[in-house]
């Protein structure tokens, strides 16, 4: 690879534009490869980076970014299992591959993990360096667009319905927050059999796409206070499994008022509220579980990939819009006005 210089997306200051600037080229070490980026996605957590700043980043400047699909430019001195030019896409994190989670296959939870974008310089560039354990093949026919968001957009709720929810099949499903995240536990709740799914979100357009990608029943929880009382109404019992998308008390409480006795709630959004438990005597005497999930393991990941390679799962809708690298700004400011029209945005840093 001839490069010296690329262009990236760096953040100096949180509430600040993004500064796209000339930088050096990583040089991998030994054990990383280097990438060059063809697609990265956007998610809620650059907005808590760039615009919020209610997530502390390593340093500054720092090159945001961390759902990554692309091509191996260069391998470090090490790397023997892949070759340049192979198609790969990136665990959203630096994972060690060494300690206790690693080697138990639970990689989300990485005693040495530095997320993209926010311990290390990430996917919002030409190029990425990464270490070669975090990096994953992709399908030859898969768009560089759709790998990327599967990293986190997809592997995340996936986590979250398999293996913290483990849903099984026939049982019924709540979905609280159906934007990226939401809406492809939707589609992944049915395809993994869910009996019955119920989308919750104030956004009437969330609703409309729920209900169109697989959810029987879709609430406005500004006009129907009671959720599980709704839910109750036309499945006649709570729901076995619930999923909060969202990282606000009141979308927690939502989540855990549509519960079934014997439920399970499983909270993936992330923020600083603190979340109200059901009065002790139904919590413990119903049983309801409240379980945290963050991230995705790696082979989250590659099972989805397998998914979409044999024609299993369809994300040829996820991705909303591509933008290049030098409209960066403007794909932040579209996720931060909540537009219910978004799935997933997608930059090409090489455009």
């Amino acid at each position: 690879m001839a490069a010296k210089e690329m262009r990236a997306a760096r953040l100096y200051k949180a509430g600040d534009p993004l500064v796209v600037e000339c930088v050096p080229v990583p040089t991998p070490e030994a054990h990383e490869v280097l990438v060059e980026v063809a697609a990265c996605g956007l998610c809620g957590t650059d907005i808590h980076l760039a615009v919020e700043g209610d997530l502390p980043v390593s340093r500054t400047p720092i090159t945001l970014g961390h759902e990554a699909a692309g091509v191996i430019a260069a391998l470090g001195a090490s790397v023997t299992e892949f070759v340049v030019g192979q198609r790969v896409a990136l665990f959203p994190s630096a994972i060690c591959g060494a300690c206790r989670f690693c080697r138990a296959g639970r990689e989300s939870l990485c005693q040495a993990s530095k997320v993209y974008g926010m311990s290390r310089d990430g996917g919002l560039a030409q190029y990425v360096a990464a270490p070669a354990f975090g990096v994953l093949p992709i399908p030859d026919a898969l768009p560089f667009a759709q790998a990327a968001i599967v990293t986190d957009g997809v592997a995340t709720p996936f986590h979250a319905l398999r293996t913290r929810g483990a849903l099984k099949v026939g049982e019924a499903v709540a979905v609280v927050g159906c934007g990226g995240l939401g809406t492809h536990a939707i589609m992944l709740a049915r395809m993994m059999g869910a009996g019955f799914i119920v989308a919750i979100d104030v956004q009437s357009e969330a609703r409309e796409r729920a209900l169109d990608l697989g959810a029987d029943l879709a609430i406005d929880p500004q006009t129907e206070p009671n959720v599980g009382k709704v839910i109750r109404r036309h499945v006649g019992r709570g729901v076995d499994l619930a999923l909060e998308f969202v990282g606000r008390a009141e979308s927690v409480e939502v989540a855990l008022g549509t519960l079934d006795t014997g439920g399970r709630a499983v909270v993936v959004g992330v923020g600083s509220a603190r979340p109200l438990l059901p009065p002790l005597v139904s919590f413990v005497g119903r049983e309801f579980s409240v379980i945290g999930s963050f991230g995705m393991d790696k082979r989250d990941i590659v099972d989805l990939l397998a998914l979409i390679a044999r024609g299993r799962l369809d994300l040829s809708r996820s991705v909303t819009q591509v933008y290049p690298l030098a409209d960066i700004n403007k794909a932040l400011n579209r996720l931060v006005s909540k537009d219910a029209g978004v799935v997933r945005l997608v930059v090409e840093p090489g455009c």
